[in-house]
């Protein structure tokens, strides 16, 4: 079972892909899509879609995971979040993989045992699940964090209990 991650942001979003290999979770790619600040949003958007339909290509995964939406104090930035997300999820439907989300605190417990845990403590345990030398940059180490997510759930996916959105 092969796995995309994708942690969304207009700016600097953070994909990972990793494959189950027995009881291995081997990971094949992280990595940021930066897109500049100041250019149109349309720029952006279709930059992000470009990127993601060139990795998906690349690696051919079978599922996608995504962070689910979560509170914003900030409205501008909860719409350009919601702009790049659907503009994200549009390109997967395009490539007909199913999307599946994870709410924030499920990632972290599934990852790093605890709900509430900080960015650094997801880190850290990516990069000791994967046997990474090296810790992933905050936003890959998140998009690898869902794609685990999504391995840890796949009775639940068989059994339809977590289905696409």
């Amino acid at each position: 079972m092969r796995i995309l991650g994708i942690d969304t942001s207009l700016r600097s979003t953070g994909v990972g892909i990793v494959e189950e290999q027995g009881s291995k979770i081997i990971p094949l790619y992280y990595g940021v899509i930066k897109t500049v600040s100041g250019h149109r949003l349309s720029d952006s958007l279709l930059q992000l879609q470009e990127e993601l339909e060139k990795i998906i290509t690349e690696y051919e995964p079978q599922f996608v995971a995504v962070e689910g939406i979560f509170y914003a104090r900030n409205v501008k930035t909860a719409m350009l979040l919601s702009h790049a997300r659907g503009a994200l999820i549009s390109q997967c439907a395009k490539q007909g993989l199913p999307v599946f989300e994870y709410e924030p605190r499920k990632v972290k417990m599934a990852v790093g045992g605890y709900g509430g845990a900080k960015k650094e403590q997801i880190q850290e345990m990516v990069k000791t699940l994967l046997h990474l030398n090296k810790k992933p940059p905050h936003d890959a180490a998140d998009a690898l964090a869902l794609a685990i997510t999504h391995l840890h759930n796949k009775t639940a996916i068989r059994l339809n209990t977590v289905k696409p959105i």
